[in-house]
C-alpha cells in the first residue's frame, strides 16, 4: 500500500480534457507549422560555392554561399539580446566557400566556410525564409 502522503485525488474530467486538447494543439500545430515547404527532399552540394535544396513543395532553390555566410543565424553574427547583424556583410568575400556541410538533426543544416567560421545552424525553415524573400526581391 502506498503512503498516503503520496496518493493524490485524481484530476477532474475537465483538467483531463483541457491537458488532451492542449497537447493535440501541440502535435497539429507542429505538423502545420514544419508542413510540406520546409520540408527539403534532397540536398545537393552543387560545387564549392553553391548548395540546391529541392522542397516538398517542389520548390527548387539554390543558395550561393557567400550569400548564406552573410545570414548565419550564429550568435557571433547576430546579437543574441537585440538580434542585430554584428556581421559586416561586405567582409565576407564572394569567393567564399562550402568546405563541408552537415545535418542537424532533422531540422537544420552547419556549414564549414572557407573562412573558418562553423558555429551557424540554419534551420530547414529559415532556410526556406531565404529563398522565398530572395525570390519576391527578384520579382520587384
Amino acid at each position: 500500500m502506498l503512503p498516503t502522503s503520496m496518493l493524490q485525488p485524481a484530476p477532474s474530467p475537465t483538467r483531463c480534457k483541457r491537458t488532451v486538447d492542449f497537447l493535440k494543439m501541440m502535435i497539429f500545430d507542429t505538423a502545420e507549422k514544419r508542413g510540406p515547404a520546409i520540408e527539403p527532399r534532397k540536398i545537393k552540394h552543387e560545387d564549392d560555392f553553391t548548395l540546391r535544396i529541392s522542397w516538398a513543395d517542389n520548390c527548387e532553390c539554390l543558395y550561393r554561399a557567400a550569400d548564406l555566410r552573410r545570414a548565419c543565424p550564429c550568435a557571433q553574427c547576430v546579437n543574441e539580446w537585440t538580434g542585430e547583424r554584428v556581421l559586416k556583410p561586405d567582409t565576407i568575400s564572394e569567393e567564399l566557400k562550402i568546405n563541408d556541410m552537415s545535418i542537424v538533426g532533422r531540422y537544420a543544416l552547419n556549414f564549414r566556410w572557407s573562412d573558418g567560421h562553423e558555429t551557424g545552424i540554419y534551420s530547414f525553415r529559415y532556410l526556406r525564409e531565404l529563398c522565398d524573400k530572395a525570390r519576391a526581391e527578384s520579382t520587384t
